[in-house]
C-alpha cells in the first residue's frame, strides 16, 4: 500500500508527531514486525485534526516538502494524507500530514537563498530547522572545524 519514495506533492506537510529514543524504538519495532502501514495507523492517534493543524501552523512545523535527511526512509501513499519518515540509525520516527495549499494564509518568503517557506501564521522567532538560513550558506564550506 505504501510506496517507499520521496515526492514533491502539490500540498504542504504538517508535523503530526516526532518521536525519538524509547518511544521511537517501539514504533521502529512495529515497522519491523508488522510493516509501515501498521506503524502509520498507530501514529495516527497523535493526530487531533484542527488542533494538530493549528499547533503546527503556530509553531512553524509546516514544510513545502517532506523533511528528511540522507539516512531517513520516507514512506508515503498517494491515497493517504500521511507520510512516515524514520531513521533506524538515529532512532527517530516522524509522522506528517498533507495540508492543502488553498486553506493556508498567504505565505511569507524564506530568508534569501532558501527555497522553503513558513506560513504567515508561523510564530516569528521560532527556528525551523528545515528552512535554509544565510548563516548556513555555502560560503562557509571548506572551513576547518575543530571539535
Amino acid at each position: 500500500m505504501f510506496d517507499e519514495r520521496v515526492t514533491t506533492p502539490a500540498s504542504r506537510w504538517l508535523s503530526v508527531t516526532f518521536l525519538q529514543g524509547k518511544e521511537a524504538t517501539e514504533v521502529l519495532g512495529i515497522i519491523d514486525r508488522s510493516g509501515v502501514t501498521t506503524a502509520v495507523e498507530y501514529l495516527q492517534q497523535w493526530d487531533h485534526g484542527d488542533e494538530t493543524t493549528d499547533a503546527a501552523l503556530t509553531n512553524g512545523y509546516v514544510y513545502d516538502r517532506i523533511p528528511a535527511g540522507s539516512t531517513d526512509r520516507t514512506v508515503e501513499d498517494d491515497g493517504s494524507p500521511y507520510a512516515l519518515t524514520y531513521s533506524t540509525r538515529f532512532r527517530y520516527v516522524s509522522l506528517l500530514r498533507r495540508h492543502p495549499l488553498e486553506s493556508e494564509l498567504e505565505s511569507v518568503p524564506a530568508a534569501p537563498g532558501g527555497p522553503a517557506r513558513q506560513t504567515a501564521r508561523a510564530r516569528a522567532g521560532v527556528a525551523d530547522p528545515w528552512v535554509d538560513r544565510p548563516d548556513r550558506s555555502a560560503n562557509l564550506a571548506g572551513q576547518a572545524v575543530s571539535l
